[in-house]
């Protein structure tokens, strides 16, 4: 549960001890293939063990809802990538946000190579609200998200206030205020009707997604803080939000987890995937720990895409790229209940 997660990341004097960054880097190779690896910061090792969470088997769904895209197509190219920060708040609460988005021009042959404050390529597209993990911040999610883009998807990346890297007043606490954080990033987006950015957003096509303390925050966005706006959800390492159970209209549910991970065991994220009442399916990396690591970064983010596609797209022949695209490398299996 997120109390565990929480617990996990205080001394016995109450008083926040520092987390390794467990998230996703991406080193870029010169071939423009992905790896991810950790980052470490000062009071951790990179092997120390930090206690599993465990999710509340309380969740498990009744039935089980069906998600049905609307019927639509992916876009048939790859788009060059464009990037732009923007100055957002909730109250007090500062939200700078990170986009990489489809921008104009030809896509590098080599893979997305982001171009601050390019143009927005013509069209509308999805936007998905990627929510970072504790004591990281959105650039190092950067090799995914590109590729998210590339494919067609406007990205949002806010950077929250106490969990970021750099935060001066680091409180894992604070995850509970993210999925309001996070719906009203998606406010301010939508009224930004002027700006190419703002416009080139359909209202009708939001996801969010998320990794550990950020796959958290995006459970609460379908659960205790339902934003119905949401029709799919990408939980990376993550586990449920208080045990809150899911509430709503059906949306489509992408789990992917390691199952080997120290920080929240594979079975925390597999009793949430359990418990998820609509369409869903799980992406569980045989040898992986709390990071996608640079073996498995392809099938997750090639996974990720064409369930996106398929659940903001409508594109049913993503749908069954599916498991193929699971299978790259062979280094996860995926139960497909979508």
């Amino acid at each position: 549960m997120l109390r565990h997660f929480l617990k996990v990341v205080t001394d016995a004097r109450g008083r926040l001890i520092t987390m390794r960054r467990r998230t996703l880097l991406l080193a870029a190779a010169a071939a423009g293939t992905g790896a991810l690896s950790a980052c470490g910061e000062a009071g951790l090792s990179s092997d120390t063990p930090i206690a599993a969470s465990t999710a509340s088997s309380s969740l498990a769904p009744r039935s089980v809802t069906a998600y049905v895209p609307p019927a639509g197509s992916a876009p048939d190219r790859a788009f060059a990538v464009g990037r732009r920060d923007v100055d957002f708040a909730r109250g007090a609460r500062a939200l700078p946000t990170r986009f990489w988005y489809p921008s104009s021009g030809a896509a590098p042959a080599a893979g997305p190579d982001p171009v601050d404050g390019a143009d927005v390529a013509p069209g509308r597209f999805p936007m998905i609200l990627f929510s970072h993990g504790y004591t990281a911040q959105p650039e190092d999610y950067a090799g995914m998200l590109a590729r998210w883009a590339q494919a067609g998807f406007v990205v949002a990346a806010p950077t929250y206030p106490h969990t970021s890297h750099g935060a001066d007043d680091l409180d894992a606490g604070d995850i509970v205020n993210q999925p309001a954080d996070a719906s009203s990033v998606i406010d301010q987006v939508l009224a930004r009707g002027g700006d190419p950015l703002g416009a080139a957003v359909d209202p009708a096509r939001l996801g969010a997604a998320g990794h550990s303390a950020g796959g958290i925050t995006t459970v609460g966005l379908f659960s205790a803080h339902r934003d119905d706006r949401l029709t799919a959800g990408v939980v990376l390492a993550g586990t449920d939000f208080l045990g809150a159970p899911f509430t709503g209209p059906p949306a489509a549910m992408l789990y992917v987890h390691g199952r080997k991970d120290d920080t929240i065991a594979w079975s925390a994220g597999h009793t949430v995937f359990a418990a998820t009442p609509w369409s869903r399916a799980m992406l569980s990396i045989t040898d992986g720990g709390h990071l996608t690591t640079g073996d498995s970064f392809e099938a997750v983010t090639r996974t990720t895409t064409e369930f996106l596609r398929w659940s903001l797209d409508g594109d049913e022949a993503a749908k069954g790229r599916i498991p193929q695209a699971a299978a790259v490398d062979g280094v996860a299996t995926l139960d497909d209940q979508l």
